[in-house]
């Protein structure tokens, strides 16, 4: 991304009360795979290295929840701030915290730009920040849209159709938006108190109140808003497939389990990217350290021992050290390998205990862990068993079901 040569922060509504969800939780503290919806916001914000503050404003009775979200998933630049009874009201009190310095935490610098987000909107990327901020910075504000899904109608006052529009000439206003901070902290201060019980468009403020003409931004289609419960299956749903793009094949340096990994990465290479690599688990290596300071979320480890214990704590180790669980829950399979004319391998109801007890420890530490048996009489029948661990393994990452954790399956 090109660098941006202004300072720029960012303004999270996030107090809401999720009525139109249902349910006693407000949608942006509604966990999906875990965590709640509003710290995958603050994360979108916060990977992006030249926002410079993400001031997020809850309701007063969410501000000690929201702390405590921003402490245990190691948010940054992140400070919490109370919001009012309405969205505008909430998002002038974020401004205020520039222009006032009514943080209680730090001094907070004056943006040159501010970043207006839902807070549940959690895909935002990078590059629809940039566009947005940087046609702010030249016209004063902009904003993302996208096109208008369905005609919009008006009716009567006999509730029957009086006119439609022309869906052609109008646009749906999404988030993100942009804002000179000076402007929009100006139409803030000017308006009356029906806009800020009613208003719900910023993009409008700045054309009422500082006749600044808002840049249109073509918007992307993830940049849709959580407001209903099936909203909330379609973003996890979306979550999972981002999570599932990606796994690591780990192997000792022996020859059939090397040969066991090069498999599994030939038959998983077409539907996911895949890193392999032979090592000694029970060395420091560099190479895993590398894979775990990335954004793999997908493990599997290929053993031909009944229960690599010493390995496998070695790996829990390091991935907790590596704080890739604090964000997203971590798939590990352990892969048991057996090739024998004579099938004699077995796990015995002592080991699958073990193995239970260890996957509920490991759970608490946002670690799944499941059991994968790859046991044939030959190497002429090891494609076909392959193939199956690769079909196993996949709906395994894609699934990340918490209750199977444990579960031995053969392949």
């Amino acid at each position: 991304m090109e660098p941006v040569s202004a300072a720029v922060s960012a303004v999270l509504p996030a107090g809401g009360s999720g009525e139109r969800l249902g349910g006693a939780t407000p949608k942006q503290f509604c966990g999906l795979q875990g965590r709640p919806l509003v710290s995958y916001a603050v994360r979108a914000m916060e990977r992006v290295s030249w926002i410079s503050d993400i001031i997020v404003v809850v309701s007063p009775e969410n501000i000690e929840t929201m702390k405590s979200i921003v402490e245990k998933y190691g948010h940054k630049r992140v400070t919490v701030v109370k919001g009012g009874i309405t969205r505008h009201r909430s998002i002038f009190n974020g401004l205020k915290v520039f222009a006032e310095n009514q943080s209680s935490n730090r001094l907070l610098q004056k943006p040159e730009v501010v970043i207006i987000h839902d807070a549940v909107r959690p895909f935002v990327e990078e590059d629809i920040l940039l566009k947005v901020v940087t046609a702010a910075k030249e016209h004063g504000a902009a904003g993302a849209i996208r096109p208008l899904v369905s005609t919009v109608i008006a009716s009567g006052e006999d509730g029957c159709l009086d006119h439609s529009l022309e869906r052609a000439r109008y646009r749906a206003s999404e988030m993100p938006q942009a804002f000179l901070f000076d402007v929009i902290y100006e139409a803030y201060q000017q308006c009356t108190d029906h806009d800020l019980d009613y208003g719900t468009e910023c993009l409008h403020l700045a054309l009422k109140y500082c006749k600044t003409n808002a840049k249109l931004v073509e918007g992307t289609a993830d940049l849709w808003k959580v407001t209903y419960k099936r909203d909330l299956y379609a973003a996890e749903s979306i979550i999972k497939d981002n999570l599932s793009q990606q796994i690591c094949i780990i192997t000792d340096l022996k020859e059939a389990v090397a040969q066991v990994g090069f498999l599994l990465h030939e038959s998983l290479k077409s539907q996911v990217k895949v890193e392999a690599i032979s090592i000694s688990l029970r060395k420091n290596d560099s190479h895993l350290q590398n894979i775990f300071s990335g954004e793999c979320y997908n493990f599997l480890c290929i053993n031909d021992k009944e229960y690599a214990t010493e390995e496998i704590q070695q790996l829990v180790d390091m991935l907790e050290k590596s704080n890739i669980p604090l964000l997203y829950p971590v798939i590990l399979i352990l892969v048991h390998l057996s090739i024998s004319e004579n099938i004699s391998f077995s796990i015995g109801l002592e080991e699958l205990t073990k193995i239970k007890k260890f996957a509920r420890e490991v759970k608490k530490k946002n670690i799944l862990v499941y059991g994968l048996l790859i046991q044939c009489k030959d190497h002429f029948s090891l494609q076909e068993t392959v193939n199956s661990a690769a079909a196993l393994t996949m709906a395994l990452i894609k699934d990340r079901n918490p209750e199977l954790i444990g579960q031995l399956l053969v392949a």
